[in-house]
């Protein structure tokens, strides 16, 4: 038997196993409430009467029912193919619905008005295809009902009056279609409303995520800014006298290869406080027409005298001279210095990483290209999340300063990479609006 008047309104947006859980559990208790009544009005004396045909029928549809509603527990607990078993549970609530109008009247039955009510609860499991399927399997059995008895396929319920069964062809179209408007409007509305509930539901639970994204990051953001201050002065400490150091004249090769790696390092702590900060506390861009090409190249000939470019990663710029655009110059020389950097990370020894910059359409492409290890299918999503990180010793800052900068500057960005072939970031930002900042470019 259909339980949609056990299901709360709040189950619109549970998952789908939540919602077969009410649904079959209301199920029982609807199934178990009916037996009662059918047994109260079965009642004659000390004695139940059931040697007549629309009680024994009734009954044996509870049983059938009872059944059914024991095989959607098993299945429910098993988790698989919960999205069949919901299309089924409604299908056969409305064979059940077509028992009962047969035994209650035939094509004017008031049972028939059950037919709309699954189509309400195929919405609330599965949307519009819950809908429509209920839709379709109800017009389906109650068309053959109305057909069997005109045609005289099924006899009317021995017990109940002939007269309640015969109807005119005019009679029959005006039941027929009034009841296959009824399924189809439920269908529609209840559909269209499931849909945008769910809409809503995905668009609520985004926004809760933003603000704990939001909560998250302020909460970084003081715990960054504390961090800096007590961070970036023994590091400038460390990096100025490790500078007086390498001008001493008494160092050995070993004693200059040991102050390049205490050297390295701090500028690595360095650029991870600076990443943080930026994640954290981020500004918004002032944006004014600026070269990308020279911020790329500068980026580049940069690298080259920090980190592991000095030695076994080598970083070159191709492509164009000139690209203005419309961006914050600080912020967008961050974005380039971090793709650059995660580029190098990814990189082994002897490979090479290319800065590209060309024209797309009415915009510039900035492509960042290293030959490294390549990206998973399965980390591609969190690719940009903060503190998501592929590598031992990253962070999973940098890309999140990234995407947070192109976002705020309105700029796509797209990830091109297979596993074992390297990877390719793409920043995708137009051409500055400014028709001076563009004849200059």
């Amino acid at each position: 038997m259909a339980v949609s008047l056990g299901i709360p309104d709040a189950l619109a947006g549970a998952a789908l196993p939540r919602r077969l859980v009410w649904l079959t559990g209301g199920r029982v208790l609807l199934l178990a409430l009916l037996l009662g009544l059918l047994g109260g009005l079965g009642l004659k004396g000390d004695a139940l009467v059931l040697d007549q045909f629309t009680p024994r029928v009734s009954l044996l549809t509870l049983f059938a029912s009872f059944v059914l509603a024991g095989i959607y527990s098993l299945v429910l607990r098993s988790g698989k193919r919960l999205d069949v078993l919901a299309d089924l549970q409604v299908i056969f609530d409305q064979v059940v619905w077509t028992v009962l109008a047969y035994l209650s009247g035939g094509a004017s039955s008031g049972a028939a008005s059950l037919y709309g009510l699954s189509c309400a609860v195929g919405a609330i499991l599965t949307g519009f295809r819950g809908a429509g399927i209920a839709a379709v399997s109800g017009i389906a059995c109650y068309g053959g009902l109305v057909a069997s008895l005109h045609l005289g396929w099924l006899a009317p319920p021995p017990d109940q009056p002939i007269q309640a069964y015969i109807y005119t062809p005019k009679e029959l179209g005006y039941y027929a279609l009034l009841n296959a408007l009824v399924i189809v409007t439920v269908m529609l509305l209840s559909g269209t409303l499931a849909e945008r509930l769910a809409k809503a539901g995905g668009q609520i639970q985004a926004a809760e995520e933003r603000a704990e994204e939001a909560e998250r990051m302020a909460a970084l953001g003081r715990l960054a800014a504390g961090l800096a201050h007590e961070i970036r002065n023994p590091l400038g400490s460390i990096s100025g006298s490790i500078q007086l150091l390498k001008t001493s004249t008494g160092l050995v090769e070993e004693d200059k290869q040991l102050c390049e790696i205490i050297q390295r390092e701090a500028s690595r702590l360095n650029d991870l406080v600076t990443d943080m900060m930026d994640l954290s506390r981020p500004r918004k861009p002032d944006r004014r027409p600026m070269d990308l090409a020279i911020t790329a190249r500068e980026v580049v000939e940069l690298s080259a005298t920090s980190g592991r470019a000095v030695s076994d990663v080598r970083v070159v710029y191709l492509g164009l001279e000139h690209a203005t655009v419309d961006g914050d110059a600080a912020q967008m020389r961050q974005l380039v210095w971090n793709l650059v950097r995660n580029a190098v990370q990814a990189s082994s020894a002897g490979d090479e990483v290319r800065v590209r910059l060309s024209e797309r359409g009415a915009s510039y492409a900035l492509a960042v290209e290293d030959d490294g290890i390549g990206i998973e299918e399965e980390a591609r999503e969190r690719l940009f999340d903060a503190f998501f990180t592929t590598r031992s010793k990253g962070t999973g800052v940098g890309l999140a300063v990234v995407k947070r900068i192109a976002d705020e500057h309105g700029f796509e960005i797209e990830v091109d990479s297979s596993e074992g072939q390297g990877a390719t970031f793409r920043v995708l930002a137009p051409r500055a609006s400014s028709p001076d900042a563009q004849a200059a470019s």
